[in-house]
């Protein structure tokens, strides 16, 4: 055992040899730090004190100063932080008090007064201890800034950054604003099946799993998608659901192999009806969270106001990589591509138009940009367009660079979907195990018949990485997906 943990259970023994319990119940908080300053706002003078006024709180400590008779303290609760003052003269039970560590929970309660240097501060009469912190806190500034272990260890990063759980807090007002939206719109929320038989919806390797009762494999889903589509064949006509999705894919700082996501669906809609939904939708949700229609993200600003800018896929990448001939000729993009990057020699005819785009467009859609009429090639659960050959009813929402949600006019043709199934299954059995796999009860479902669907998707950690301007999605997820650690190494962070 660690020389500190030894030291501060010995702390511990002296607490209960004074009288308190190891390990109390509860404790009647009746008030928070911020109940306290939003009793006496504004300017205060040194000297006041209001003796009548008792407040109860709780938290953790995080700085403790004894100076002989008297001691003062810092009291972090879930809204802030509030200094105390104990005094061997009016706060009972004082000597033990010296055996306080920095991370111990405790609970106190006394009246509010300010001192010599203008702080409000709680001069205790009343203390207890809650639970002891076995570990020392590392240094605000001096411990736990590498990234990872950040990310490893949040209870400590929100512990000892409570500024950090703004952000959490933002995202949770985010989730809550899109729900109250969509359900006033009259959509239905729903959940479906997490372990599915085929995983499907969208273009990705799924986790694996055994179940032992059924005898059979398992995926895990990589998209929301064709659950919430048999619903529509079965008569809800609009329906959503924000839920985890897990693709085993590379990590970088806008991708984690599980996330959140909201997929939104409605009968005889198209595309452009879905469009105009997801702008009134994030105009109102930046305007919630920020108090205006732009925020600032890496230093520059996004502007969420109405309406949305349209920019068209083959026209825009045309332009910026310079192409003389149409891009959905595969043909001659393959190689024109192989001629100026040899980097994408490997990826695969259909998916360059994707990585083109990436390369040439995405990086310059800063304010938010539906990127439409995407190539059907790369689009395989949309209806084709219905005036414009080889494109797809599809729009990319980007914003500050990176995509944020696609929109679709959703495909209904069940044989036109069979015919698209095939064509990716071809791919898997080529190699690509990214490729959709084919789903026959879905393909049932379409035949029973699916009306015309308007249907998106969108990234609930990166929609939370615009509004709290984080620049990894890590900085958004409370805990992300990360390599275990060695058990030799697990308790050396501190």
């Amino acid at each position: 055992m660690h020389e500190q943990t030894v030291a501060r259970l010995n702390n511990l023994d002296a607490q209960v040899a004074a009288g308190f319990e190891s390990h109390p119940y509860s404790y009647p908080q009746a008030h928070h730090a911020s109940d306290v300053y939003a009793a006496h706002p504004g300017e205060l003078e040194a000297g006041q004190k209001w003796d009548t006024e008792e407040y109860v709180l709780a938290g953790r400590v995080t700085l403790m100063r004894h100076m002989g008779k008297a001691a003062f303290a810092d009291l972090n609760d879930e809204t802030g932080k509030m200094q105390l003052f104990f005094s061997k003269a009016d706060t009972e039970n004082f000597d033990p008090t010296k055996k306080i560590d920095l991370g111990d929970i405790i609970g106190v309660k006394g009246h509010p007064f300010v001192t010599k240097t203008g702080q409000l501060t709680l001069h205790v009469t009343g203390w207890q201890p809650l639970v002891k912190s076995l570990h020392p806190l590392p240094s605000k500034f001096h411990g736990l800034q590498d990234e990872e272990l950040r990310a490893r260890r949040r209870y400590i990063d929100l512990m000892i950054n409570p500024e950090r759980r703004e952000g959490f807090r933002i995202r949770s007002q985010q989730i809550r604003f899109i729900r109250n939206f969509l359900d006033a719109q009259g959509f239905m929320e729903v959940e479906g099946p997490t372990l599915q038989v085929v995983a499907g919806g969208t273009e990705a390797k799924p986790f694996k799993t055994f179940h032992n009762q059924l005898g059979h494999e398992f995926s895990l889903r990589i998209s929301l998608e064709l659950y919430l589509k048999r619903l529509l064949v079965g008569g809800f006509e609009k329906v959503y659901e924000i839920g985890r999705n897990y693709r085993n894919e590379g990590v970088d700082r806008t991708h984690n192999p599980e996330f959140t996501m909201l997929e939104a669906y409605f009968a005889y809609g198209d595309y452009n009806d879905m469009m105009r939904l997801v702008e009134q939708m994030l105009h109102g949700l930046v305007k919630e969270v920020k108090g205006d229609t732009t925020l600032t993200y890496q230093g520059k600003t996004v502007d969420f106001s109405l309406p949305f800018k349209r920019l068209d896929f083959v026209t825009a990448l045309k332009e910026k990589a310079g192409l003389e001939f149409d891009p959905t000729d595969l043909v001659k993009l393959r190689e024109w591509t192989d001629g100026r990057h040899p980097e994408m020699r490997k990826v695969p005819d259909y998916k360059l138009l994707d990585k083109l785009f990436g390369e040439y467009v995405e990086h310059e859609l800063i304010d938010p940009t539906f990127v439409v009429d995407v190539p059907l090639a790369i689009s395989p659960l949309v209806k084709k367009h219905r005036s414009r050959e080889n494109l797809a009813e599809r729009a990319d929402l980007f914003v500050a660079g990176f995509e944020l949600a696609p929109i679709y006019s959703e495909l209904n043709d069940a044989l036109d979907q069979r015919a698209r199934f095939e064509a990716q299954t071809a791919r898997r059995d080529a190699g690509d195990d990214e490729a959709h796999e084919q789903d026959e009860d879905f393909l049932l479902a379409l035949e029973y018949g699916m009306p015309p669907t308007a249907g998106m998707g969108m990234g609930m950690d990166r929609l939370a990485m615009l509004l709290t301007d984080s620049d990894s999605i890590r900085d958004v997820l409370l805990f992300p997906l990360l390599k275990p650690e060695s058990v030799e190494s697990a308790g050396e962070s501190e």
